[in-house]
């Protein structure tokens, strides 16, 4: 292994491992409707999936996003989680990272317990050394107590960070680790090499199945 480091590949949750379209879209237009605003398109929900709910609901109405993000967990977490699935692949490579010797791990921008959740009705919990959300203790992706919470947690461990999203890119420059994008969310594989802005510790990948064990050695070896 690596340095005779453990190394932990974290993953984002969203378009990464999972298709959670369906849940998202039906959860945000039931907040919608609940204060009585007009639905928003499908299309324009899916593009926003990724950034913070608030910041989300914002984008459509004065009212205090704080409301309809409660209202949009209420449906979520008690239908919505369920209207997610794997992306094609997810199960088996988790599994031979896993079995190679890998620590894995979650790092989303959702609620914590809904992370969980999902893992679990996805039956991939099990694959996970932590699974980390927004909590009390973390507010975003970006939140520096993130971390502190990985560095004291594992402190032996080096990280590669594999999302799709631009603040996945940001996660692993605030860490100084190598990132790994994937193409399966709404985002430019241009837009994930800004946000990482170090050619040297990226690789962009069309999604989570075309991740080798080779890729990640080859990336592991740039960072000596």
């Amino acid at each position: 292994m690596h340095n005779s480091q453990k190394t932990i590949l974290s993953f984002d949750l969203d378009y990464t491992l999972i298709d959670n379209r369906k849940g998202i879209v039906k959860s945000f237009n039931y907040a919608m409707r609940k204060f009585n605003l007009p639905e928003v398109s499908k299309s324009v929900i899916e593009k926003m999936i990724g950034i913070p709910l608030n910041d989300m609901f914002a984008t459509f109405t004065k009212l205090e996003p704080s409301k309809l993000s409660y209202a949009f967990r209420e449906y979520y977490g008690a239908k919505g989680i369920y209207q997610s699935k794997l992306l094609s692949g997810v199960n088996n490579k988790l599994k031979e990272l896993r079995d190679y010797g890998f620590q894995l791990g979650v790092i989303t921008s959702k609620k914590r317990e809904l992370a969980i959740k999902i893992a679990e009705h996805l039956k991939i919990a099990e694959f996970f050394e932590y699974i980390l959300g927004e909590s009390d203790q973390i507010k975003s992706k970006l939140d520096q107590n993130l971390k502190s919470i990985l560095y004291e947690k594992y402190p032996r461990s080096s990280f590669i960070i594999i999302g799709d999203h631009p603040k996945d890119a940001l996660l692993s420059k605030n860490l100084n680790c190598p990132f790994i994008g994937v193409l399966t969310g709404s985002h430019t594989e241009d837009s994930l090499r800004k946000a990482r802005a170090n050619i040297k510790l990226t690789l962009i990948l069309k999604s989570v199945k075309q991740i080798s064990i080779g890729k990640i050695l080859t990336l592991l070896n740039k960072t000596n």
